[in-house]
């Protein structure tokens, strides 16, 4: 049998992983402690699943201001940073790899969530969805517009988690400026409104991201161990639509990512049918691979014959999956035995406790 190509190593000057199978971000909900500090489950829980060629750890709060869902570790105490050295450490010790997605939600928060403190985005616009508080899910409020002392804080915010990600031993840092959150509300039209140098053109509602990576940069961080997350063609999922210039923005920002020689760019296929829909591009991997010359992951809705067929036509280096690996701590394995993958349960994604989350059995064969 021929041999499978995401079961295949990548070596980029960047990254040397044992295969192209990437553990994607996702919110799991178990640091249901007060500091919300990683705790043994989630060490247990990580490394089940060191068989990845990279993991890349949920989304993590950059700071308190950042938060917008109960029970999600953070990166900005050191005790945080002590929990994430558990599990760095344990993965280490499997022989896996693992980046931190550092992350602010924006205006996707609540008062609740945040001492009564209204949300922070680029414009006062409420994207009218709905946040999961300590009391359940409640409506979206109008976020506060960002002053440009905010804006300068959150850019510390995000250059001292990359710090405390690195000294926890992650192998580095994806920024997550994706999927409608904090970036992606400063590069999206419908979202952004501002007047000043973040807002406007394409050149200024980008700048936030770029901001980060030179403040990154001239602290010292090797950018070599930083990726970025990004969704050009995400529509309707909280309050992002697209627009004549979403496709473009993103065009720009990929293109310009060249100069940064990162980690990799980590991309996402549209959530939602967009073929109609004349501002998207429904092929985000086909379209971005030619433009992007560094390392990128692909995203959305992959299976194992999708993941192999998208890296032997040549429009990915790894492929990532998701809910592929929360009911398959071995889906590596099962996927070189060809073996039928497990089925999550929906119920157990985002509660604490060990039930639905460290209890999937690896596969007998």
């Amino acid at each position: 049998m021929a041999e499978q190509p995401l079961l295949t190593p990548f070596h980029s000057d960047k990254l040397n992983l044992k295969n192209r199978v990437v553990m994607a971000p996702m919110t799991r909900s178990r640091a249901d402690n007060p500091g919300h500090v990683p705790n043994d489950l989630m060490v247990e829980y990580y490394s089940q699943r060191a068989t990845a060629g990279l993991i890349i750890s949920e989304g993590v709060f950059v700071s308190p201001e950042a938060v917008g869902y109960i029970n999600v570790p953070g990166l900005y105490t050191d005790e945080q940073v002590a929990g994430w050295r558990n599990v760095t450490e344990a993965v280490h010790g499997l022989g896996g790899q693992i980046f931190a997605q550092i992350w602010h939600v924006g205006r996707m928060s609540h008062p609740d969530l945040l001492h009564g403190n209204k949300p922070l985005s680029a414009s006062a616009i409420n994207p009218h969805s709905q946040v999961y508080t300590p009391e359940g899910f409640k409506q979206t409020e109008e976020p506060a517009a960002m002053t440009v002392a905010q804006i300068k804080q959150t850019v510390a915010d995000f250059v001292k988690a990359a710090q405390n990600a690195l000294a926890a031993g992650f192998d580095g840092v994806e920024i997550h400026s994706s999927n409608g959150y904090l970036f992606h509300q400063f590069f999206n039209g419908t979202s952004n409104h501002r007047t000043d140098e973040y807002g406007g053109s394409i050149e200024n509602r980008a700048r936030l991201l770029f901001e980060v990576l030179d403040a990154m940069k001239a602290a010292g961080i090797d950018l070599g161990k930083v990726g970025a997350r990004l969704n050009p063609s995400l529509d309707g999922l909280f309050g992002m639509t697209l627009d004549a210039e979403t496709i473009p923005t993103f065009d720009y920002i990929i293109k310009r990512l060249n100069e940064y020689g990162l980690a990799y760019l980590h991309l996402s296929e549209p959530f939602t049918d967009v073929s109609q829909n004349k501002f998207a591009e429904p092929h985000i991997a086909k379209r971005y691979r030619p433009l992007y010359h560094g390392t990128l992951i692909i995203n959305g809705g992959f299976d194992q014959e999708k993941g192999n067929k998208v890296i032997a036509d040549g429009d990915a280096d790894l492929v990532a999956y998701g809910t592929h690996f929360i009911a398959n701590p071995d889906l590596v394995a099962r996927f070189a035995q060809h073996v039928p993958l497990a089925q999550g349960d929906k119920n157990t994604y985002y509660v604490p406790g060990a039930h639905g989350y460290t209890d999937y059995p690896a596969a007998t064969k």
